[in-house]
């Protein structure tokens, strides 16, 4: 890269700097500077969204003299569409799988024409803005899209009556130049594309925290130094309010029957600099599109200068301000994306970086829509796929690409080598779509095949849940009956006879392995655990017992008022074999001040396992992910994981958690996602074994939150482990998972034959099942002998 423009990688660039690089630096540096800071904050992905247009009206105060959407009331065949033709289209959009429901209208069209007065007299409103208040109401009740809304130039009050009904507006700002609205200029005698107006309403648009999408109209008689100009002001109400949620760079049109006919639209080269610009002047994270319908052989090109957007695609309606350039087929342009290595992905109508900060820039009776269509990234949801649910596990790619990535090449070739990936280089991997899912999962499953072999294991064990009721209340779970009555099932408390009884039963049906996990019952002490441990040792002293999380070995140690080491060192003598390391959640206090604020921190909890560990208990990892958290959290929690690891190497297995919202206080509140999607449960366990490698050699998946269909793609992504056959889960059904409370040895053996892979019972810490415990489908030579 010209090291010239490095400017724009350290820092924002000043004007002066702006200004100099336009008009003495050559295209090609621009642009190549620019595709790399595109990369850096979006990786792979070009998003579109896929919505419906609207055109409330085509009646316009203004009169811009390039403009062929604005009618006068003798061109259209009725002033205002009514709320059911508005319904209609809506409800068509919606039956295709559209998401955006985009209303762009005219200008305050009542100010100008007694037919819009009448018109909207006749509909029962006093103005545009109440009547689109009313439509885009009746589309959110009536539908499942989000609205965006043009509506021209708004005051205070008209911003604040529309928030609640939308989840973003746009307003583009064309130009800044204010001699372009003097006589002879394409803006003469239209009063809202003043550049002080519409830049005091996109301000005014920032203090009311709405998401705005503005931006250039190329060609209609400025300079380029003007536009400059137009990007500058844009950024410094950006730099002010963070709420200018997207740029777009349109070139003119030059359309028939408008005083611009005989214009000339701009050339390419021109659009490829203005967005180059935009894009050294802003950085790698603002949103930056262009339509492609109106250059559609420039599409490549388009990629290569900067943009990592789209716009909105409609497969109902046409582009009504641009109706001779029809919309490019998505199917077509995903194929074009691919081909020049980047991965088409779908949006929502608010875009992805404020859709992950839905309190500051959503209003609240619009957030739940959206947290329930919105994925980790802030992109639309896949598919309907749910953690724990019976839906149909979505078809996913699974092998290398054709296409060359050479930095995700570069992040994967470390990986394989057990480096320390810094942590964009893991937020890369999250960031996979499309094509390069699939180069994520095969290089994760050649580490799992290098590192543990072919077979995929389990263990024979029960869970015993003691009690569910708890101190705690932790907004995610539907399992503890603290504060709560809505939530399935009675309170209960098994004594140390059931216990004990369970422990029987379960090493009477070839259980090696008890797992013990239960709420924080108010009256249990540090005693309490230590004569569990014990009834059970006395009972069946060939059980391994797998027991409590570092929230309850931190609460037993409290209330013994000893050091927890010296509580796990009792716990080891009384007959403790290992730990789970559950209660992780997310290990970010930003998260857990708001899932668990009475819980264990971040750091506690790290140095429960540390102790464990140290006093000679093998600990597991797990993370339950797909809830309020960000992709840069599951980064913070792989690296903190890695870390304890590569210090301890006590750490046996890590266990991705997929959040089941079905049931939980979270998704109830409506404050949360409904969990992962399919594509971001599969790669927490292929960007887990590749940041995990080799100092946790083993991934486990959850078929209980993944089902049977699911944990079979995670075996083939990176994971080697299916967990264990349970007897008596509870905890995920208790917050509405479906796949079950046990699966049997046979079955695990069904499913790893499915994929042509060898099973292998194991004990809990990896080790050999002697033969005469092992289940019947664990038993074969050729299958307990092919692991590595």
């Amino acid at each position: 890269m010209n090291t010239r423009l490095r400017a724009a990688f350290t820092g924002r660039p000043a004007a002066e700097q702006l200004h100099a690089w336009g008009a003495l630096e050559p295209l090609t540096s621009l642009t190549g500077a620019a595709l790399e800071l595109t990369l850096a904050g979006f990786g792979s992905a070009v998003s579109y969204s896929r919505k419906v247009f609207i055109p409330l009206t085509q009646l316009c105060r203004d009169v811009c003299h390039y403009c062929t959407f604005a009618r006068t009331p003798r061109r259209v065949a009725a002033a205002y569409m009514t709320p059911a033709q508005v319904l209609d289209v809506a409800q068509a959009g919606q039956r295709v799988g559209c998401g955006e429901a985009l209303f762009t209208l005219g200008d305050k069209p009542e100010l100008r024409y007694q037919a819009a007065r009448d018109a909207l007299a006749r509909l029962g409103y006093a103005s545009t803005i109440d009547y689109l208040q009313s439509v885009a109401a009746l589309v959110v009740r009536e539908t499942v899209l989000l609205p965006h809304l043009n509506p021209g130039i708004l005051g205070e009050d008209d911003y604040r009556k529309l928030r609640g009904v939308s989840v973003s507006m746009g307003l583009m700002l064309e130009s800044s130049a204010e001699r372009l609205t003097l006589a002879g200029g394409p803006h003469f005698g239209s009063p809202d594309k003043a550049p002080a107006v519409r830049l005091q309403a996109l301000r005014l648009a920032g203090e009311l925290s709405i998401p705005m999408t503005t931006g250039l109209l190329v060609g209609i008689g400025e300079t380029r130094a003007e536009r400059i100009d137009a990007i500058l002001a844009l950024r410094d109400l950006h730099d002010r309010y963070g709420h200018i949620q997207e740029i777009i760079i349109q070139g003119f049109r030059a359309k028939p029957g408008t005083r611009m006919r005989a214009a000339p639209e701009p050339e390419v080269a021109e659009m490829l600099w203005t967005i180059a610009m935009t894009r050294l002047a802003f950085g790698p994270l603002m949103s930056i599109q262009t339509p492609p319908n109106l250059q559609p052989d420039a599409l490549p090109a388009l990629l290569g200068a900067g943009i990592n957007d789209w716009g909105g695609l409609s497969p109902v309606t046409p582009d009504y301000v641009n109706p001779e350039a029809p919309w490019p087929e998505i199917e077509r342009l995903a194929l074009t994306t691919a081909s020049c290595g980047r991965d088409l992905v779908e949006r929502l109508a608010i875009a992805p970086g404020h859709a992950r900060e839905l309190e500051r820039w959503v209003d609240g009776s619009m957030r739940q829509r959206v947290l329930a269509a919105v994925d980790a990234g802030g992109y639309r949801r896949e598919h309907v796929w749910h953690a724990g649910s019976s839906e149909s596990v979505p078809a996913l790619s699974m092998r290398r690409s054709t296409h060359g990535r050479p930095t995700l090449d570069r992040i994967l070739a470390r990986s394989a080598r057990g480096e320390d990936l810094e942590s964009m280089d893991i937020a890369q991997l999250f960031q996979a779509r499309g094509a390069a899912v699939g180069d994520v999962i095969a290089a994760a499953d050649e580490v799992r095949q290098a590192t543990v072999g072919e077979a995929v294991s389990f263990v024979v064990n029960r869970n015993i849940n003691y009690t569910n009721i708890c101190l705690f209340h932790c907004s995610f779970c539907a399992f503890s009956k603290a504060g709560s009555v809505k939530l399935r099932g009675k309170a209960y408390r098994l004594d140390l006879e059931e216990i004990s009884r369970r422990a029987a039963e379960a090493a009477d049906a070839g259980a090696t392995e008890v797992c013990l996990q239960g709420g924080i019952h108010p009256e249990f002490t540090g005693d309490t655990y230590l004569d569990i441990v014990g009834a059970i040792k006395r009972a069946q002293p060939a059980l391994h017992i797998h027991a409590f999380s570092p929230l309850e070995v931190m609460h037993g140690a409290r209330t013994l008022h000893i050091p927890v080491a010296e509580f796990l060192a009792r716990l080891r003598s009384a007959g403790l074999a290992s730990l789970p390391g559950t209660a992780a959640e997310i290990l970010s206090d930003d998260v857990r001040k708001i899932i668990c604020p009475d819980k264990v921190t971040t750091a506690e909890w790290l140095a429960v396992l540390r102790d464990a560990h140290a006093v000679g208990l093998k600990t597991t990892a797990t993370i339950m992910f797909g809830h309020i958290e960000a992709m840069h959290h599951w980064v913070e929690h792989l690296l903190a994981l890695r870390r304890l690891a590569a210090m301890t190497r006590g750490i046996t297995e890590f266990v991705p958690l997929p959040f089941v919202h079905m049931g939980a206080p979270l998704w109830r509140r409506g404050v949360c996602r409904p969990g992962p999607t399919f594509r971001e449960a599969v790669l927490m366990h292929s960007v887990g074994r590749l940041v995990l490698h080799p100092v946790i050699r083993n991934i486990q998946t959850s078929w209980v939150k993944m089902g049977a269909d699911g944990a079979l793609i995670c075996l083939q992504a990176g994971a080697n482990d299916l967990g264990g056959t349970l007897m008596n889960e509870s905890i995920t059904r208790a917050a509405g998972g479906v796949h079950g409370q046990e699966l049997s040895a046979a079955r695990f053996a069904e499913l790893a034959h499915s994929i042509g892979r060898p099973i292998r019972q194991r004990t809990t810490l990896y080790g050999e099942v002697a033969a005469k415990r092992r289940g019947p489908a664990a038993s074969r030579r050729d299958d307990s002998q092919a692991c590595a």
